[in-house]
């Protein structure tokens, strides 16, 4: 049986994730962005109502949230501005690991510091492995029980007001089974955030640049058996894109709403421009595509939360979200004209903040990549 309604809960909760987005974030999106301003006061606010770790177990002090039910709150959260979106649900990101490798001792230390109030970050890329995921160089040397780090990661987001980070590491010179994966805090020696990035969109939410120089982990600091780190890494993918692809409806769908609304109000030629057919068509076209993106990502999410992740699926629907979400959002700007290029309106941030979505999180020819070699499997 196929059944696309909402439960009255998850009614709520995306009612509750939009107001929060039209109330808290809407009115500032916009000096955040112009200060590039991390969003302390707003992560705030998200704790206090709930939003955020949400996906972390009940148990350990979460919600307990389902996939489907993150990108319900994930495509709220970045319709109102998917800089501040990145910036509240990067923790869940890190808790995915946690989550999926962790021992029971591990979970309830480090997901319950992320409710009683950390930040955490997720640190896989590295200047010469992005996604090369299997090409990154950073070591872990093992010496008396524990573990020495040593190298860089970047474009590691909310690494300047992170606590702790789930850091991947070589710990043997194979390519896919030489990497594990570590739980490193900030304060350790060696430790550093050595470059923050200055960026097109998403201005608000922190990327940096972070160095470990034999930065000494305990053993009882890594996630998962030594080795597994890149199995661990490509599951979390599983569970991660379709929340991004999410977040991309979330952009695209705020784009949508913004074009059709100025298309009714615009007069030119003495009517309004949503009754010109080359108008009225990409408003359609949008809608189409935000519709069938939303979809792509509820389906993929749906399949992790039945116990049966398919990496296939959510490359189909992180791939075609971001690129939806780009074209919607540039031809947004279309529908605005003039207008659209000028920063009184929020169609330019909209397409500024989206491109990322076609970057991280897997680019979209990988997504491409990924779903061939999944077709030719066999």
């Amino acid at each position: 049986m196929i059944d696309f309604t909402l439960t009255d809960d998850q009614i709520m909760l995306r009612r509750l994730a939009h107001d929060f987005a039209a109330n808290e974030i809407v009115p500032v999106a916009a000096a955040l962005d112009e200060e590039a301003r991390f969003p302390t006061e707003i992560i705030a606010k998200a704790r206090r109502a709930g939003l955020i770790n949400f996906n972390i177990p009940e148990e350990y002090g979460g919600m307990g949230a389902s996939v489907l039910e993150e990108c319900l709150i994930g495509e709220e959260l970045a319709w109102g501005c998917s800089g501040v979106s990145t910036a509240i649900v990067i923790n869940n990101l890190a808790a995915i690991p946690i989550r999926l490798v962790g021992t029971e001792e591990q979970k309830r230390h480090w997901l319950g510091r992320m409710v009683d109030g950390e930040l955490a970050s997720y640190a896989v890329t590295e200047p010469n492995a992005g996604s090369d995921v299997a090409g990154m160089v950073c070591r872990a040397e093992r010496r008396n029980g524990e573990y020495l780090l040593t190298g860089s990661k970047t474009f590691i987001s909310n690494a300047s007001e992170a606590q702790f980070f789930v850091v991947f590491a070589r710990t043997s010179d194979d390519r896919y089974k030489g990497i594990s994966c570590f739980i490193v805090e900030r304060d350790r020696e060696g430790f550093a955030v050595s470059k923050k990035f200055d960026k097109l969109g998403q201005r608000c939410a922190d990327t940096a640049e972070i160095t470990l120089d034999h930065v000494c982990v305990p053993a009882d600091h890594m996630l998962g058996p030594e080795g597994s780190g890149f199995m661990t890494a490509m599951r979390v993918f599983d569970h991660s894109r379709p929340t991004v692809a999410a977040g991309a409806v979330g952009v695209a769908r705020r784009a949508l709403e913004e074009s059709v609304r100025y298309a009714k109000e615009r007069i030119a030629f003495g009517q309004p421009i949503a009754d010109f057919q080359a108008v009225g068509h990409m408003l359609a076209d949008m809608a189409m595509n935000v519709e069938a993106a939303r979809l792509l990502a509820w389906k993929a999410a749906w399949n992790v939360d039945q116990g049966k992740p398919d990496t296939k699926a959510a490359a189909f629907a992180k791939a075609f979200a971001a690129d939806t979400a780009m074209k919607t959002c540039v031809d947004a700007v279309q529908v605005f004209g003039g207008y659209g290029f000028m920063k009184e309106y929020p169609v330019e941030k909209l397409m500024r903040d989206v491109k990322v979505f076609q970057i991280y999180e897997g680019t979209s020819q990988i997504q491409r990549n990924i779903i061939v070699r999944e077709l030719t499997r066999g």
